[in-house]
């Protein structure tokens, strides 16, 4: 591999990306897209780079680079701004969900009367289906992600903090080869590494649009650990970063310190049951909102509604698409129009906050299959006692 070359991909899998998103073009009449966002450069080049990349709807593909200096090849040209890109195309998308207000006036001044499409869009149903590569890279930060899940009993020393815990948990993660980086994409979404949360503080709110809250540490980042120790009777969530070759997969394992209450062991039971009849309900063709309407019926049968993905606030989703960023489509939601399609890989994350007790349940990420969905997240499911649970 030559890594001065614009294109990391193989020639079998860009042709793959660039077809889908060609496809997704001819769709809405776009005869070029200007690409701006790091995920989808990535996704198209397998490089992150400044400047924009042009795809044209006849598949070819140009990088207007600023930085870095090494890059070479016919399809490449080095330029100081977007003024300089020679669009020729009547119909330009850009990603009007990640760009800025700035960066859009600039563009729409460049492009006069060229009509502009949103290229968010395209890129977002786009990279949905997922090629066998993408897969396969998937499935290996599984089960990367997996040997580290299986050795966080053992991580637990009485005493510790959820900050403790966590930082021991990164640890073994980064020395796994987890790269650290947690791509998200929305608004003001933020998350150092992943959400480990110890008792009530799971029933804390947070600004962000994640399944689970928590204080977090300070009002700069309201998210996550607070500094609870972990006491008897405390469950302790770990939903943490597996993202170990460019794709994320998306696991929550819960444990416990003691014996945690009835109510808490029938939700967790309920939570993996969600888990396994949407695996069998998410075929190709299956509405994302008639999955989250069969999760929510469990719950409420259950009794569990008043506790279902949230107490105090609630989240309004029950999974998500995962790959280069850790929220893609489908979204599985009361209000989603996305149907399922083979090659999506979403996350399924059926959780339940049990006042006194903390958040229970479980994550999984899957692949969508002819006969359902595969798990790629393969660590244990049954709420497990940390290490010295007795002292």
């Amino acid at each position: 591999m030559n890594d001065n070359k614009l294109s990391l991909l193989r020639p079998d899998e860009a042709l793959f990306r660039i077809q889908r998103v060609v496809s997704q073009m001819n769709a809405c009449g776009a005869g070029e897209l200007l690409i701006a966002d790091n995920a989808d450069k990535y996704y198209l080049t397998g490089r992150v780079f400044a400047g924009w990349l042009s795809v044209l709807a006849d598949g070819r593909v140009h990088a207007y680079v600023r930085r870095p200096v090494h890059l070479v090849g016919d399809d490449v040209t080095f330029v100081r701004k977007p003024e300089e890109i020679p669009v020729t195309a009547d119909v330009v998308g850009l990603e009007l969900s990640t760009l800025s207000a700035a960066d859009y006036i600039r563009l729409s001044a460049m492009l006069g009367s060229r009509r502009v499409v949103d290229a968010s869009g395209i890129m977002r149903r786009a990279r949905a289906v997922k090629s066998p590569y993408e897969i396969e890279k998937l499935s290996e930060s599984g089960r990367r992600q997996d040997e580290v899940y299986r050795t966080i009993p053992a991580l637990y020393r009485p005493g510790m903090t959820d900050l403790d815990l966590q930082i021991e948990i990164e640890r073994a993660l980064r020395l796994a080869g987890c790269l650290g980086q947690f791509r998200i994409c929305g608004d003001s979404m933020e998350l150092f590494m992943g959400n480990i949360l110890v008792g009530d503080n799971a029933d804390n709110p947070t600004p962000y649009d994640f399944a689970m809250g928590g204080a977090g540490v300070d009002p700069s980042l309201p998210v996550g650990a607070d500094g609870t120790v972990i006491a008897p009777g405390n469950s302790v969530m770990v939903d943490a970063n597996g993202n170990f070759n460019g794709y994320m997969t998306d696991m929550t394992r819960t444990f416990a310190l003691g014996s945690l209450t009835d109510d808490a062991m029938r939700a967790h039971a309920c939570s993996i049951e969600i888990c396994s009849r949407l695996a069998q309900s998410g075929v190709p063709g299956a509405k994302a909102s008639d999955l989250y309407a069969e999760a929510a019926s469990m719950a409420a049968e259950a009794g569990l509604s008043d506790f279902f993905m949230g107490h105090r606030q609630h989240a309004g989703f029950v999974g998500h698409g995962v790959g280069i960023e850790i929220n893609e489509a489908p979204v599985i939601a009361p209000r989603s129009k996305d149907i399922l399609e083979k090659g999506n890989v979403i996350a399924l994350e059926p959780k339940f906050v049990i006042p006194g007790v903390g958040a229970v349940g479980i994550e999984n990420t899957y692949v969508v299959e002819d006969n359902g969905l595969r798990c790629l997240t393969l660590a244990p499911q049954e709420i497990l006692p940390l290490d010295n649970c007795a002292e």
